[in-house]
């Protein structure tokens, strides 16, 4: 009599670990492809009625923002949950693989396009002639272009050298040139301004980033029960402050483009108002997903079933992202 197992029974064993990644990448593709459709495809059903014109490639250039909006959020939020996790007493010493450079990558390339557009005059280049490179030079426009495009190329080698965290500066060099770029000088308060779009966009990407990486965390070390859920708590508390800061930014941001007397008019007439609405309602349902999750982080007896809505949780977020990257590309609202 034997103990070893037949060959096809040990087959079988891997069998279920295989389908469940093979189904994870089948999801994650859908979700990506849906995540782009929203920038593609949500101009045209914004704009319906509302009398306004688009910029030419608004749906590419939403697209792009996307994208870029991403790459800040992944390693953004890496480093959060990485600091959080130095904290948590008898947390396992393994992470998982960073994205850092992958994101860098995507980032570069959504830079280099985005760069692309400002050199022909914000018009969708037809050949590699039009683009004017050294035009870049001479705007505003066209050195944050530049600046992003470098922060991401060095955010990138700073992810693969021995101190990974060091790419939080290039970072914030983008965070802080997307700042500046949507609010140009001609506008009322462009300091004001963009002083909130910079706490809105550093708070989101560390909630997105930081959600998505916690709970990749956390399948990796298993079953350790006591040092997942006291991460979860701490990423939890974390989160409040940032929904805090999305939130008071977003509404100080919407009232200085929309005044308080005609944001209910605007929010349904505007393109800019409606997908202003939409993204409105989805972060409110995010919200509501994060108070689940922390009900039952508390409330649970075991406290890792808040790992469920806050899955779902993730994909509300990524669809935030893809409204906020068009709603970058929409036109801006009249002050009436």
């Amino acid at each position: 009599m034997t103990l070893t197992r037949p060959p096809g029974e040990t087959a079988d064993t891997n069998g279920p670990e295989r389908h469940a990644g093979t189904g994870r990448a089948v999801a994650v593709l859908v979700l990506v492809t849906l995540g782009a459709l929203v920038p593609m495809l949500g101009p045209a059903t914004a704009l319906r009625g509302t009398g306004e014109a688009a910029a030419p490639g608004v749906g590419g250039i939403g697209l792009l923002r996307t994208v870029l909006f991403a790459a800040l959020a992944v390693p953004l939020g890496e480093l959060l949950v990485n600091r959080l996790a130095r904290r948590v007493p008898g947390a396992p010493a393994v992470r998982p693989p960073g994205a850092g450079p992958l994101a860098a990558a995507a980032g570069f390339v959504a830079a280099l396009g985005l760069a692309s557009l400002v050199a022909t005059g914000n018009l969708v280049p037809s050949s590699p002639a039009d683009i004017d490179v050294g035009g870049l030079y001479a705007s505003r426009d066209g050195k944050l272009a530049l600046l992003e495009v470098n922060a991401f190329a060095v955010a990138g080698l700073c992810a693969l050298s021995r101190r990974p965290r060091r790419q939080v500066w290039p970072l914030a060099a983008v965070v802080l040139a997307e700042a500046l770029r949507a609010h140009p000088a001609t506008e009322h308060a462009p300091l004001v301004g963009s002083a909130l779009t910079l706490v809105h966009l550093t708070c989101a990407a560390m909630w997105v980033g930081g959600l998505t990486y916690a709970l990749r965390l956390l399948r990796l070390w298993g079953v350790r029960e006591t040092a997942g859920a006291a991460l979860l708590g701490l990423y939890a508390r974390v989160a409040v402050l940032l929904l805090a800061g999305v939130t008071a930014t977003g509404l100080c941001s919407a009232l200085r483009r929309m005044p308080a007397e005609t944001v209910l008019e605007q929010l349904t007439t505007t393109a800019y108002g409606r997908t202003l609405l939409a993204k409105v309602l989805l972060v409110a349902a995010v919200a509501a997903l994060a108070l689940w999750a922390r009900f039952r982080l508390r409330r649970a007896a075991d406290p890792l079933t808040a790992c469920s809505p806050a899955r779902v949780e993730v994909v509300a977020l990524g669809v935030v992202v893809a409204v906020s990257g068009l709603l970058t590309a929409l036109p801006v609202p009249i002050r009436w």
